[in-house]
């Protein structure tokens, strides 16, 4: 188990999350995603949804507004570090193991954050066990993104707003397409260059491969997608 001091660049307040072995680590998009939800009008009465809360550092952040969240994800380590989290800030928080689609329907709720695995993978199918749970993401890097953009009309309650983080490698523009194929619009609000991590150079060969990488490359861009449900 780590304790980790979660460093916010944007001078919010600091928070020590317990994180389980295995459990994604607060990182970048964490925090972009952070920061995104501070210019939202959130409050009590507010149904939120998080998508893939990990040690719930995004999750808190909204339940510490006075809004109902609920949060979801598939790995059990994250969903015990998470009702842990919780629990040591006194903080409600309703969280559930399980795939989001099943776990968070059956409620229109006025905002859903979304952290989902997004890093392009040479394995075809996603992992059912292990730390790659947090990150790989089929063949494209988004084969939860996509998933996320089809439901997001039946996630939001009109007027309900999705944000969405991931890299700029999985096209931020055919993400927008696909939210607008499903009624929903969004444009890109945020955004921040990062250095690759160590799964990015592990796979260096085969983005190149691909063409989603040059030579040489270190950087990569993450993006905000903020999408309303006009409907």
């Amino acid at each position: 188990m780590d304790l980790l001091g979660s460093t916010d660049h944007s001078a919010q307040v600091q928070e020590r999350l317990v994180r389980l072995p295995g459990v994604y680590r607060p990182q970048e998009d964490t925090r972009l995603l952070q920061e995104a939800l501070s210019e939202e009008q959130l409050g009590r009465g507010q149904e939120v949804l998080d998508i893939g809360t990990g040690t719930g550092a995004v999750a808190l952040r909204a339940a510490a507004t006075g809004a109902r969240v609920t949060a979801v994800d598939v790995a059990l380590a994250a969903v015990v570090a998470a009702r842990l989290n919780a629990w040591l800030r006194r903080l409600p928080l309703r969280v559930l193991h399980g795939d989001f689609a099943a776990r968070g329907s059956g409620n229109g709720y006025d905002l859903v954050l979304a952290n989902p695995p997004y890093v392009p993978s040479p394995e075809r199918e996603l992992p059912s066990r292990g730390p790659g749970l947090a990150w790989d993401a089929g063949r494209d890097g988004r084969a939860v993104i996509d998933r996320i953009c089809a439901l997001a009309p039946v996630l939001l309650r009109p007027g309900g707003v999705l944000l969405l983080v991931h890299s700029a490698l999985c096209d931020s523009d055919r993400t927008i397409d696909r939210l607008e194929r499903a009624g929903v619009r969004g444009h890109v609000t945020a955004r921040r260059r990062v250095a690759w991590g160590p799964v990015l150079r592990s796979r260096r060969a085969w983005l190149q491969e691909r063409g989603l990488a040059a030579p040489g490359e270190q950087w990569e861009e993450l993006v905000v997608v903020r999408a309303r449900n006009a409907v």
